[in-house]
Order: structure tokens, then sequence, then C-alpha cells
């Protein structure tokens, strides 16, 4: 009887609380979203199912969880909290790109640059909310919905907060569809919303290998503590558009990308062990994300109206939510509430040019706060 009840203190119904309910209740909320709504179930099922896994009752006290040094969950986390993940992500979205609309049409980066407002701002708030400038710096990012650039910054500078930051830049990534269009519509007219734009021209081979160089060299030279990132986006860009690696670059943006993923989400999942995780500061960083990604969209879309004051050929405003590094959600967005509007209006390849110059912002962003903090 004593090996029974011994027993029973080792399982999951002996260690369970009302913490771990709620975590795996959100974990399958998850999954749900992801499988049943579409919302990136590339994220959010591998994140569900890993807040699920992480939110057994019992398994710290086996030395089984992500925290537990020489578990197996522990290696896997380590390509999370020492950041090797993000910029293998970085190569795949890299080999994945096409930068043409942005080469062709130059000045649609400045939507990108515009909607790194939102990490800026965020960081501000965060230092009014408590948080120190290491912990501001880290939270703030998640206004850029990168998710790979918000872990690589925790990890660096506030790894004790990475589960809650990566799992809020990550949801609110999946929820781009739900929370971008009502912006949009409020800060646009009516008459802006059907603003029709040129095919962009034609960009040659030539150029598209001269991009990644170029880009990275004036990247990192203005940011050189992002070089992890941005070396390996451009890196991932140059074996997509050279022609003679088309082997490494489909490796790259497919098998190497998909195991990475899986890897990151289930591992992060993994991490918001409801002791860890369940408490205000928790709260604090959920509320500064869905802030942080509220002003990123809209200075991107006020953004666009502000050029269309200089301009002769207007820009459809509503591409200005594309700025945010959500590739290539938030540029489908643009498409789809362009279209409410007028069925033969196609912002999709226009939004991509300030999508993916989002993608080169936040990682910019990220080198300019490793590089003031001294990282």
């Amino acid at each position: 009887m004593q090996e029974m009840v011994n027993f029973f203190h080792t399982t999951a119904f002996a260690n369970f609380n009302i913490g771990y309910l709620s975590m795996i209740i959100i974990g399958s909320i998850f999954i749900y979203l992801g499988i049943a709504k579409h919302y990136e179930p590339l994220l959010l099922v591998p994140i569900g199912f890993g807040i699920v896994v992480g939110n057994i009752p019992g398994i710290s006290l086996q030395g089984q969880s992500v925290y537990d040094h020489g578990s197996v969950m522990y290696y896997l986390y380590q390509g999370v909290s020492r950041g090797y993940y993000p910029p293998l992500i970085f190569l795949g979205i890299g080999a994945m790109t096409d930068f043409s609309t942005l080469i062709a049409n130059p000045k649609l980066i400045l939507l990108g640059a515009a909607a790194q407002a939102g990490i800026f701002i965020t960081f501000i708030g965060s230092l009014l909310l408590g948080f120190n400038l290491m912990e501001s710096a880290a939270i703030g990012i998640i206004g850029g919905a990168d998710g790979p650039t918000s872990i690589y910054i925790a990890s660096k500078l506030a790894p004790h907060l990475l589960g809650a930051i990566a799992v809020a830049a990550y949801s609110y990534m999946a929820l781009v569809p739900v929370i971008q269009p009502p912006i949009m519509k409020l800060l646009t007219t009516k008459k802006e919303r059907i603003i029709k734009m040129k095919t962009p021209r034609m960009v040659s081979k030539r150029e598209k290998i001269i991009f990644p160089i170029v880009g990275l060299l004036i990247t990192t030279f203005i940011a050189p503590g992002g070089i992890a990132l941005l070396s390996m986006l451009f890196f991932g860009n140059l074996l997509k558009e050279c022609g003679v690696t088309e082997r490494l670059a489909n490796t790259a943006r497919t098998s190497l990308n998909d195991i990475v993923v899986i890897l990151l989400g289930f591992t992060v999942g993994a991490s918001t062990n409801a002791q860890y995780f369940l408490n205000i500061t928790s709260i604090k960083i959920f509320m500064l994300g869905a802030f942080s990604f509220a002003v990123a969209t809209a200075f991107g879309v006020l953004f666009a109206k502000f050029m269309n004051l200089f301009l002769k050929e207007k820009i459809n405003p509503l591409i200005g939510n594309a700025g945010v590094s959500a590739v290539p959600d938030s540029a489908r967005v643009s498409q789809i509430v362009g279209q409410e509007y007028n069925k033969s209006n196609y912002l999709l390849m226009h939004a991509m040019a300030p999508n993916v110059a989002g993608v080169i912002g936040s990682a910019v962003a990220a080198g300019v706060m490793l590089g003031i903090l001294g990282q």
C-alpha cells in the first residue's frame, strides 16, 4: 500500500492545480485556433501542444521539464534560450522571400521603417510600467511582430521573460487577420482604400543578386549587433537569387526551416509552465504586446497617408499595415481589406515591399538595442 501511495505522489493527479488547468486550456485554444481557424497553424499548433506538455503536473519533479538541466527537453530548449533557432529561421525566410517589389519601389521601405515605431514606443511604455532597461528593450521588439527576433533579443537581454515574450509575439503574429483590419479601416477613408497602384517594374536578375550583398553591408554597418539575424536573412536570399545554389536554397526554406519551426514552437510552448508563467509580469507583457502591435500597424498606415501628401502617384495606405514583420500574413491582410472595397485592386505585390522591409527593420532595431545596451 505504501508503494501505491508513493507511486500516486509521482503522478500528475497528485500535483494538479488550477494553474496547470488554466495553461492546458490556453494550449488547447491555441491548437483550436491553428486547426479550426487556420491562424498561423505552423506556429500555433506546435506552441499550443508544447504548452499542454509543459503543464503536465509533476514533470519538473521527474526532472523532465525544459528547465531541468540534463533532460532531453532542456537540450532542445537551448536553441531558444541561447538564440540558435532565430538565425536559422531568418535563413529560411531569406530563401523564400522575393525582394523584387522593394527593389522596384524603394520608397516603400519607409513604411517598414515607420512601423518600427511600435518597438520604441513600447520600450518607453515598458519602462513606465516598471520594467528595467534590458527587459523593456526585449519587450519592445514584440511591436515588430517578429517572433524570431523577439526570441533572439529576449535570450540576450531578459532570458527570464523569454517564455512570455515568445508566446506574446507569436500569438499576435497569428492574430494579424483579426487585429489589423479594424485599425486599417479606422484610419483610412473609402476613397483611399480604392486607390490603385501601378504594376512595379521588372527587376533584373543582377539587381536581385546585388541586393542582399548591399543590404547586408548597409544594415550591419548601421546595426552590427543584428548581424546574426541580418547575415542569415540576406545569405538565404542570395542562395535563392544567384541561380547556382538552388539545392541549398530549397533546403533552407523547406526541410531546415520546418525542423527549426517545429522545435522552436514546441519548446517555447513547453517553457510556459504555470509556476513560472502565470503572474502579473506575463499579463503586463501581453498587454504591452497588443499595444505595440496596434501602434506599429497604425504608424505604418498613417505614414503612407503622410507620404501621399508629397507623391504624384499615390500609395494605397492599406499597405502600410504590412510594415510589421508578419510575413506574408500582413501583406495578405492588405489584399483582403483592399478587395472588400475594390474587387479589381491587387495590393499583395505592393504590400510585400513594406512587409519584407519590416523584417529587415525589426532586425536592425534589435541590433540597435543590442548596440546601445552594450551587448
